[in-house]
């Protein structure tokens, strides 16, 4: 029986150190928060005869934190974020999910101009 070949000896400690690294790395990463990785915060409003819940709660959000708006509307309309830039997002009748995040730290109000309500205000910190 032959001895192995040099390069044969040579590539399997080379692989054992490979899948050593690379277990490390892995078991590394587990430890660190991901970026980005803030629940996302749901916050149900509901439109119907001409009234909305919630009704000025305030509720605290995350810097860059996804929100969802889930609205419920008896009829069409639009809910204002005044937020640097503002924003005005339009929603149907029935159920409709509207996505946005803040980045800038301070209270920011979700407003019915129709309805001349504060619908919630989002602390941001």
């Amino acid at each position: 029986m032959r001895p192995p070949r040099p390069s044969a000896r040579r590539s399997m400690p080379i692989g054992v150190v490979l899948a050593v690294i690379l277990t490390l790395s892995t078991g590394c990463g587990e430890d660190e928060p991901e970026t980005g990785s803030e629940e996302t915060e749901i916050i149900e409003v509901t439109f119907e005869d001409g009234a909305v819940t919630p009704n000025g709660e305030r509720v605290e959000v995350g810097v860059d934190q996804p929100i969802e708006l889930v609205v419920t509307a008896d009829e069409a309309g639009e809910i204002h974020v005044h937020a640097d830039p503002e924003q005005e997002l339009p929603y149907g009748p029935g159920t409709t999910t509207l996505k946005l995040s803040l980045r800038e730290p301070g209270v920011v109000e979700v407003e019915s101009h129709e309805l001349e309500l504060v619908i919630v205000a989002l602390q941001v910190s």
